[in-house]
C-alpha cells in the first residue's frame, strides 16, 4: 500500500500504521480513509495529500 503526503506540514499517512489515534487501524489504505478524515497534525483535508 501507498504512503501519501500531506504538503502543506509534511505528515505521511502510513497504512501500516493507520492513524490510531484517530480510530483508524492499520491495513487501512488511503482511499478507504473515511472522506472528512483530516491530517493529525495541521488539520487539513484528504485533498492536499500526495502518493509518495
Amino acid at each position: 500500500m501507498d504512503r501519501y503526503l500531506c504538503e502543506p506540514c509534511g505528515y505521511v499517512y502510513d497504512p501500516k500504521v493507520g492513524d490510531p489515534d484517530h480510530d483508524i487501524p492499520p491495513g487501512t489504505a488511503f482511499e478507504d480513509l473515511p472522506d472528512d478524515w483530516l491530517c493529525p497534525w495541521c488539520g487539513l483535508g484528504k485533498e492536499v495529500f500526495v502518493k509518495e
